[in-house]
């Protein structure tokens, strides 16, 4: 709760006029029943048509002026609603941005997309009802019941039995419901998480005729998800007809009580109306109150979840940055690691063991091996996005913990294992890191990265790009995202597998246009082919996790057998000596 209130706060002064406009439209609807009982008791008991015509203009400017207060309240409550769950929302973004890989990895995308979406729904619905309701209900019900004891003491006792007996009754319900509300949200969350895991693997379960399987798996998550939905909602169903019935109960329990105290002469007939009225206002709060509740229960889980990942600690990478060291360190591409280790799982068994290399400024560095073997992992600890469980690694003698994810990002150029391409144009890609770029820097990262050739079939840098990409092959994404790289000028580029949909004699040229880098990066390229590395200054053969071989081409042909393994499967013996 205080979570929330921290930003219903910056919006303070709506949030205070809010439920004070809400209270005095309950002010003016508290005085009608008592202007009805005049308009009774004098107007019609005398038969005078003038106080009756009067009284009823000033029912209708009651109405009227209820009415612009009314509307007020809540412009103000769906302001403050809005703008708070915006900022919640941009908020709990950033908090997600800032989150390691692995802290990401470890709650789940799916539960992430629940948290920013249908729980601050959630949370914006409860703070527009609260500010519009949680004050003027529970004023109405207390101040109909000290209205309805002004007018009569003895009738007015139905009422404390009415408002007890309804209190009873919703703390029982929500004692009941709260903990299934946050139950039901967590099966949701497995139900999305089928979801995305069958969609995004929709062409395997096909593959491997397990379409039947997977659909039975997920009718019994939302079976089981829609028997508790079904169940919990009976139970909170029951708030509206029963409060319907105790009020009901009470009216015919106040017009016994007041019919007999009219027929003995201590209250006139328009009394009675008024408390009948007074009874119907706290029917109509109650049911409110009672939907607020309901409200409430849901949007209460929500706050929770959503403070529970903004209060998160990441896992990784929670160290001390210095802003002035930071900003005066300027990179030229060393890079030394020093007995690096590391486990996923924080276990004894290690995914890399034991890695040692020194890379020099402006050299070519390979990473090869089979599937498994570690490679995208030490590229993920170089570039920070996890911390080393043993040993460390310096840029240019300086530790990598000590870097800014603003600095890393000025450092590495990266190319990922997977092209990523955003919603847009190849020009709004091209600017990611440089937003000023002209289009002579934008076609130089693109011709370097062999790209230039085909944008230029189709509208040039204002070609569109759409969702991921989803417009352009494989290769021509992975040419696309080495060009984004290149923008930045990094003092290191990082080409992770980046190559693996181009053809050989395209790849070639890339090799050979990334060597005459005008700015002579250092050049780390992972890679499954042989061709991708074997020009490289030394070239680390990984396999399990742990070096085996570190070397130029030469040398690992003639003393690393896993090297010579992977070369000589992708070269046959007669071709490798022609070479």
């Amino acid at each position: 709760m205080r979570f929330i209130l921290n930003y219903v706060k910056k919006y303070k002064i709506r949030a205070i006029l809010a439920p004070l406009f809400k209270m005095l439209e309950a002010i003016f609807e508290l005085l009608v029943p008592l202007v009805m009982a005049s308009i009774i008791n004098k107007g019609i008991a005398s038969s005078d048509t003038h106080y009756i015509v009067m009284m009823s203009g000033v029912l209708i400017l009651l109405a009227v002026v209820g009415l612009m207060f009314s509307i007020t309240a809540q412009y103000f409550s769906a302001y403050v609603a809005v703008y708070s769950a915006a900022e919640i929302r941009k908020d709990l973004f950033q908090k997600i941005l800032g989150l390691s890989q692995g802290t990401k990895e470890k709650i789940g995308e799916e539960v992430l997309t629940t948290r920013i979406t249908a729980d601050i729904n959630q949370i914006q619905n409860g703070i527009n009802m609260v500010l519009r309701l949680f004050l003027r209900s529970p004023f109405i019900v207390a101040g109909a019941t000290i209205m309805a004891f002004i007018v009569d003491i003895k009738s007015a006792l139905t009422f404390i039995a009415v408002v007890v007996a309804l209190s009873i009754f919703v703390y029982f319900i929500m004692k009941y419901t709260l903990p299934r509300y946050k139950a039901i949200a967590a099966k949701l969350e497995k139900v999305l998480h089928a979801v995305s895991e069958n969609l995004s693997g929709a062409r395997v379960l096909r593959a491997f005729c397990q379409v039947d399987e997977e659909a039975e798996g997920f009718q019994n998550k939302t079976s089981n998800l829609a028997e508790m939905q079904i169940h919990t909602g009976k139970i909170s169903a029951l708030l509206n007809p029963v409060t319907y019935v105790i009020v009901n109960i009470g009216i015919v329990g106040l017009i016994y009580v007041s019919a007999q105290r009219v027929d003995r002469g201590f209250i006139p007939r328009g009394d009675v109306v008024a408390l009948v009225n007074y009874m119907g206002q706290i029917l109509v709060e109650l049911i409110k109150l009672a939907n607020l509740i309901v409200l409430l229960m849901k949007a209460f889980p929500s706050a929770d979840r959503v403070c529970e990942i903004m209060e998160m600690k990441s896992d990784e990478r929670c160290h001390e940055i210095t802003a002035t060291e930071d900003e005066a360190f300027i990179a030229k591409g060393a890079i030394s690691i020093k007995n690096v280790s590391f486990s996923y799982n924080n276990s004894n068994e290690m995914d890399l063991e034991g890695i040692s290399l020194e890379i020099e400024p402006g050299s070519t560095l390979g990473i090869i091996g089979g599937t498994g073997s570690g490679k995208s992992t030490l590229l993920k600890l170089l570039t920070h996005t996890y911390d080393v469980s043993e040993g460390s690694i310096e840029i240019d003698g300086r530790n990598v913990k000590t870097l800014s994810d603003s600095s890393i990002a000025k450092i590495f150029g990266i190319v990922p294992q997977k092209a990523s391409l955003f919603s847009g144009t190849i020009r709004s890609n091209m600017t990611m890191y440089k937003q000023d770029a002209s289009d002579d820097e934008i076609n130089s990262a693109l011709n370097i990265a062999q790209a230039s050739d085909f944008i230029a079939q189709k509208e040039g840098l204002n070609t569109i790009v759409s969702a991921r990409g989803n417009n352009f092959s494989g290769g021509q994404k992975q040419r696309l995202t080495i060009a984004r790289a290149l923008m930045g000028k990094p003092a290191i580029l990082v080409l992770d597998d980046s190559a693996s949909a181009l053809d050989l004699s395209t790849e070639a040229h890339l090799r050979k246009a990334l060597s005459e880098l005008s700015w002579n990066p250092t050049i780390i390229i992972v890679s499954q082919r042989a061709s991708s590395v074997k020009d490289a200054d030394q070239i680390l053969v990984l396999e399990d996790g742990k070096p085996v071989g570190l070397g130029t081409h030469a040398q690992l042909l003639s003393k690393c057998e896993e090297y010579e393994e992977i070369y000589y499967c992708q070269y046959p013996r007669e071709e490798a000596a022609n070479e």
